[in-house]
């Protein structure tokens, strides 16, 4: 199973997960025409893809779907009430849309796709667990780690989990003051610490690989979030060497690896 992530950040998000012939595209917050030139560089077409599984409506995350679907009518999956926003946002293709519902899986060719809730201020918001040949979880934009988390990511090889603020950045940042509480809520995002303890769970659990996913520009760093997650692992036990492999997911270039298997490459 290999892992593309185009963008993760505040200001777009989109993921490419290939499981041989299956193509799942993992929210569309980012241009078409970035869509289709991360596609491209994977030796994929938009025709290709199974499907495209959207966690939730902010821009962020659906931006580029209008124009995408424009020449391609690819199947979309969401939660109902994020159907609900997409049917206002295209209006032309409504059809294209398929309600899905939480912890109810269903499958993209020969992937097994289970949706689970997420804690975050946009109704219907989720993640996935994808498995395949491999099992490989996705779950950023959430305030904090739920049960319901922990279930739905137990035993996976590969995540992508959010770690967006380092609490004393956010604190002394340039964001207002209702943003830095609706950040640091429980419908908000992960600090970099709440990622450390996923990242405890998900390591005990089997975990091999951990992408760090949605980092602010502005409250957070790839080097802060990676260290904050490195010192949760090793006080949990987890010795360089006994750890998983962690990656800072870049906000505006391609990261791309196999699940299970230490190989990777960013452009």
């Amino acid at each position: 199973m290999n892992i593309a992530l185009f963008a993760s950040g505040s200001s777009g998000n989109c993921a490419l997960v290939s499981d041989g012939e299956t193509h799942i595209l993992i929210d569309a917050g980012i241009s078409a025409r970035r869509i289709r030139a991360g596609l491209t560089a994977q030796d994929v077409a938009v025709a290709d893809l199974a499907g495209v599984l959207v966690t939730h409506e902010h821009a962020d995350h659906v931006k580029g779907l209008t124009v995408l679907l424009r020449r391609d009518p690819v199947a979309v999956y969401a939660l109902p009430a994020v159907c609900a926003a997409l049917r206002r946002l295209l209006p032309e293709r409504t059809d294209c849309l398929h309600e899905i519902a939480p912890g109810e899986p269903f499958c993209l060719g020969d992937v097994r796709v289970t949706p689970f809730p997420t804690p975050h201020d946009a109704a219907g918001s989720c993640g996935y667990r994808l498995d395949g040949s491999a099992r490989f979880g996705f779950c950023t934009d959430l305030g904090t780690v739920t049960d319901a988390v922990r279930a739905a990511l137990c035993g996976v090889d590969c995540a992508v989990i959010e770690a967006n603020h380092d609490p004393e950045l956010l604190r002394t940042g340039p964001y207002p003051i209702y943003l830095k509480r609706r950040i640091a809520s429980d419908h908000g995002h992960l600090s970099n610490e709440s990622a450390g303890a996923l990242a405890v769970y998900l390591a005990e659990n089997g975990a091999q690989q951990l992408i760090l996913g949605h980092l602010s520009r502005e409250n957070n760093t790839p080097r802060a979030a990676l260290e904050a997650v490195s010192l949760a692992l090793a006080a949990a036990g987890f010795q360089p060497g006994t750890q998983p492999e962690l990656y800072a997911a870049p906000a505006e270039t391609t990261l791309a690896l196999t699940a299970g298997k230490a190989c990777v490459c960013c452009r």
